[in-house]
């Protein structure tokens, strides 16, 4: 097994496509075809499924490709520190998509600075939340629990060898533009909602009711679109009058001061936090992260 065989794996699995990655990878397609399946021959294991309409990871795929990716990823770093001569170190948060895990990492790359640190941070779905964290990718992941998915979740995060630490519980709010027809009431109920479209984060390929990023994810929708942008989400909000639900933490200075969150009759309680690695220490960028977000716990409405 070598570094190029994996790099060539990761490659075809974030395409998607085996035509698509050999041309990132500059080689013909029966070329990478034939490593791979050199590869797969030598683990004893099937990574990809290949079809007609492309390919498909298997379950033993992915959990090759995620200790694939450690290895590359920590080969790329004692690249940079001991050959390159870099210093950089790296600092990744994963998260739903929630304006205030942004604002927090905002003002984290302020307080460190650029000089030292490479950042990223990863509006994804739920289960990569988690993912990204058991991958490496992301040193933290912000989600939330409720009564409703936790004993789902958190069998999800101890199988991933994950821990969860709640930072703060809030109530659920309805999230819509200051000119909704029901923006001036004091609360809002489920029922009043029902003539108009709810709006709701796709989780991908693990779409599931307990995955959801919004609260009352079984309650039956008679008007339900999906999307995985957050800035679309907020034109459909204008454009066709539609709502989600959140935790009702506001970053105008992100979202804008067009939109609002009123309390739902309805509420439930949604318990903020982040998942980390099982037993890992947090380094002292996370730290100044987590205390970033520890601040919207005064912010609750």
């Amino acid at each position: 097994m070598t570094l190029q065989q994996l790099r060539y794996a990761l490659a075809i699995a974030d395409c998607g496509s085996m035509n698509e990655a050999a041309k990132r990878l500059f080689l013909s397609q029966p070329s990478l075809s034939e490593t791979v399946k050199e590869l797969e021959q030598e683990i004893g294991m099937q990574i990809f499924m290949r079809s007609n309409r492309g390919i498909i990871i298997t379950p033993e795929g992915e959990e090759f490709l995620g200790y694939a990716r450690q290895v590359i990823d920590q080969y790329g770093i004692l690249q940079a520190r001991y050959v390159e001569k870099q210093r950089k170190e790296k600092f990744s948060v994963s998260m739903q998509h929630y304006t205030f895990a942004v604002k927090a990492f905002v003002e984290t790359v302020k307080k460190a600075g650029m000089d030292r640190y490479e950042f990223a941070a990863n509006e994804t779905t739920t289960y990569d939340v988690m993912e990204n964290v058991r991958n490496f990718k992301s040193e933290i992941g912000v989600l939330y629990l409720n009564d409703f998915n936790e004993q789902v979740l958190m069998k999800i995060i101890r199988e991933k060898g994950l821990e969860f630490e709640e930072l703060f519980a809030c109530d659920t709010y309805v999230y819509l533009w200051s000119g909704h027809p029901l923006a001036g009431q004091s609360v809002i109920s489920m029922e009043e909602l029902d003539e108009y479209p709810c709006l709701s984060f796709d989780q991908g390929r693990n779409s599931s009711l307990y995955l959801a990023e919004e609260m009352k994810s079984t309650y039956d929708y008679k008007r339900l679109i999906k999307a995985n942008d957050r800035a679309t989400l907020l034109n459909f909000m204008i454009g066709l009058n539609a709502y989600t639900l959140c935790s009702g933490i506001i970053c105008e200075e992100l979202n804008g001061s067009d939109y609002m969150a009123v309390p739902l009759k309805e509420t439930e309680k949604m318990r903020i936090g982040y998942v980390k690695r099982k037993g890992a220490s947090i380094s002292h960028i996370g730290q100044i992260y987590i205390e970033e977000l520890k601040k919207y716990k005064e912010k609750i409405m």
